[in-house]
């Protein structure tokens, strides 16, 4: 294999395995920003994969190649609707972020399951007809080198979600709905004095979050899994705070955190394929993104 050829394909599958990560982690930070601790990003993501990948098999025969993008609407709406049961519970009822977002965790894959069953008579369902693949940017696959690096067989998803980490960087820090957002996350009290609608702004800050931790579940699968059990999503919203956090809850370095999480990802899958790695046997690149997540944890919490 050649090192264009290489570097493109390593690339390529970082670009992928990070996408869901960026939408997840972007959205962690606006819910952080807002004050609240959204763990329950894992149980978000799960519940976007669940109704991406649903409205996939109903609606591929109609909408054909358009079904998976309107599939991250589906994801969309059911993690914003799904990150409501946390905002009440945090922001209404004053319980605990961390107890709040563990039972989202939990009862998110089994929901998704027990619905699964309950349409399809089965605990996983079929593989979905229309999934994102790989495509090349129109007139950008042409530039020299850098159009076969990054713009040709790339990932939609994922020029999608860099879009959204600088539009969200603008949004935060840029915009008076960022600065109020903040405010409220770093002073509530002050906030509260101020006229500011402090419930109002950390509901808007969940809600996003579960927007995009929708989104991030709906790539993960119809871009990566291409169908929906208890398995779709194993560690990604994890994964994704974990970003999160090593980005300093700034969209941008939750961005390029997501990338280092994603090229780890992408290593597990396309190590065989590349001199120096094939030969580490293929259960250490597997389990290398989570250990990853932990030493970043424990390193930056310390």
């Amino acid at each position: 294999m050649s090192l264009m050829a290489m570097l493109a394909l390593i690339i390529s599958s970082t670009l992928v395995y990070s996408a869901p990560l960026i939408f997840t982690s972007i959205g962690g930070t606006f819910s952080e920003r807002a004050g609240v601790v959204n763990v329950g990003l894992e149980g978000i993501m799960g519940m976007g994969a669940f109704a991406s990948v649903v409205f996939n098999l109903t609606f591929a025969d109609t909408l054909g190649a358009a079904t998976p993008w309107l599939g991250l609407l589906a994801g969309a709406i059911v993690g914003l609707l799904f990150s409501l049961l946390h905002a009440v519970a945090t922001v209404t009822l004053r319980a605990d972020h961390i107890i709040s977002g563990t039972v989202i965790n939990l009862m998110a894959p089994a929901l998704g399951v027990f619905l699964i069953k309950v349409l399809y008579g089965k605990g996983q369902t079929a593989p979905i007809a229309q999934d994102f693949g790989y495509a090349s940017v129109p007139g950008l696959s042409k530039i020299p080198l850098l159009g076969q690096l990054f713009f040709e067989k790339t990932s939609g998803p994922a020029w999608l979600a860099i879009l959204v980490a600088i539009v969200s960087w603008y949004i935060i820090f840029k915009t008076k709905f960022g600065l109020r957002l903040r405010s409220v996350g770093e002073n509530p009290q002050a906030a509260d004095t101020l006229g500011l609608n402090v419930a109002r702004l950390r509901y808007s800050g969940v809600m996003i979050s579960g927007l995009l931790g929708g989104v991030g579940g709906a790539v993960v699968a119809q871009s990566i899994s291409l169908n929906y059990s208890a398995s779709t999503i194993v560690g990604q919203g994890f994964m994704a705070m974990a970003a999160m956090i090593f980005g300093r809850w700034n969209p941008i370095g939750a961005l390029f955190a997501s990338l280092f999480f994603g090229l780890s990802q992408s290593l597990a899958v396309i190590g065989a394929q590349l001199p120096g790695l094939n030969n580490i046997p293929s259960i250490w690149l597997q389990i290398a993104p989570y250990i990853l997540t932990i030493v970043v944890l424990v390193v930056l919490l310390w």
